[in-house]
């Protein structure tokens, strides 16, 4: 290839990447995901512990 081509090649591999487009975001469902079950896990745990503190007050 002619350091010609290989110039052009690099100057246009650099104005596709420098383009301006944001790319998806691709785990964005996952985070979600991530997000509601640490909710639940939240509302599990209070349910744990308030039902073990009324254990502990029958005793």
């Amino acid at each position: 290839m002619s350091r010609r081509g290989l110039i052009l090649m690099t100057l246009l591999l650099l104005a596709a990447c420098n383009s301006g487009n944001t790319p998806p975001d691709l785990v964005k469902t996952q985070r979600e995901a991530m997000e509601k079950s640490k909710k639940v896990e939240q509302v599990l745990q209070q349910s744990v512990d308030k039902k073990r503190e009324q254990e502990e007050q029958q005793k």
